[in-house]
């Protein structure tokens, strides 16, 4: 009990939720690969097939909905903050 006691400080749960979060973003990755990636094969009858040239549905797995959401948008996590210190003052 004194080991438990340890590790369930209120200091580490910021650390126990950045690692689950890490977690959570690979096994989320992982299964996205394994279910929907048209280059990824589990059943052996996909994988006698050899190569093929499916390119619509790479396409598909690459243009996703985020990527098709952030593309004509600024890089940027303020921009309002970001404008207000590195725009120069118009007097």
């Amino acid at each position: 009990m004194g080991s438990v006691n340890r590790w369930l400080k209120p200091e580490v749960y910021p650390l126990f939720a950045a690692v689950g979060v890490a977690v959570g973003i690979c096994g989320f990755q992982l299964v996205r690969n394994i279910c929907i990636n048209p280059e990824v094969r589990v059943s052996k009858e996909n994988r006698a097939a050899g190569v093929l040239d499916n390119f619509s549905e790479g396409e598909k797995y690459t243009e996703h909905f985020l990527r098709k959401y952030v593309r004509n948008k600024t890089p940027e996590i303020m921009p309002s903050i970001n404008s207000f210190f590195a725009d120069p003052k118009s007097s």
